[in-house]
């Protein structure tokens, strides 16, 4: 009966967890660059005199899903939407982490940011000089027509690096981070498109779909929670008679 207390409360723990996962993407299916968590647990075995048979759920660390999300025009010069499993590079409080969103913003002072995280470059971060047009390439590099000039300056590249081979997951900001902490390499071979925004890549049938199969776990584990009180009482008049 310690078992099946043991197993359906960490079921339930585990699917509680899965639930607030899913409810997240749910929450970011119209998140421009958004990418959908998916959680992980693995079979961790309790331990100590008389519970090595008894095993447990253990929540990890998400990773991501690297499915592409849909892509749509904006028409403004500083929207970029990323190809292939590339990603681009911002400042974190914890280091560099990475996006797909492509939503670029600039201050009065030029500089470039994404959702208010300083947008990396080869040089470091991004800082437009006064200008009255921009431009981003394929390859990431950023020009601008300086105001009163007549020929377009190259002012940086942007920093894209390949999730390729790579363990990622998010950090506590919602950036992504390598598992490890590393920081991703660059690749010249990834590509950007301007004047496109990359989607959310959450599926809201397919995310549905899982928090019904959940509840549906939820509520058989905490029916085998009460089984098991149920017999528990039973043993205990047993032994009481």
């Amino acid at each position: 009966m310690d078992k099946l207390i043991f197993t359906a409360v960490s079921g339930a723990e585990r699917t509680l967890r899965a639930q607030q996962v899913r409810a997240n993407n749910l929450a970011n299916a119209d998140t421009p660059g958004f990418r959908a968590n998916i959680e992980l647990a693995s079979v961790q075995s309790l331990g100590g005199y008389g519970y090595d048979s008894v095993h447990q759920s253990r929540s990890e660390a998400d990773t991501i899903s690297t499915r592409t999300g849909t892509v749509r025009e904006t028409g403004r010069p500083l929207d970029v939407a990323v190809a292939g499993n590339g990603y681009l590079a911002v400042e974190s409080d914890g280091g560099e982490a990475y996006t797909r969103s492509g939503a670029i913003d600039i201050d009065a002072n030029g500089a470039l940011s994404v959702a208010g995280r300083p947008l990396l470059g080869e040089g470091g971060a991004i800082v437009l000089p006064p200008h009255t047009a921009v431009d981003i390439a394929n390859d990431g590099t950023i020009s601008v027509m300086p105001e009163g000039g007549t020929v377009t300056q190259v002012v940086d590249r942007l920093r894209l690096v390949s999730a390729e081979g790579a363990e990622l997951t998010k950090n506590a900001a919602g950036l992504i981070v390598s598992r490890g902490g590393e920081p991703l390499a660059a690749d010249q071979n990834v590509s950007v498109r301007s004047r496109v925004l990359e989607g959310s890549n959450v599926s809201a049938v397919e995310e549905m779909v899982a928090v019904m199969a959940l509840n549906r776990s939820f509520e058989m584990q905490m029916k085998m929670f009460k089984a098991s009180d149920s017999m528990n009482e039973s043993g205990n008049r047993l032994l009481g008679a």
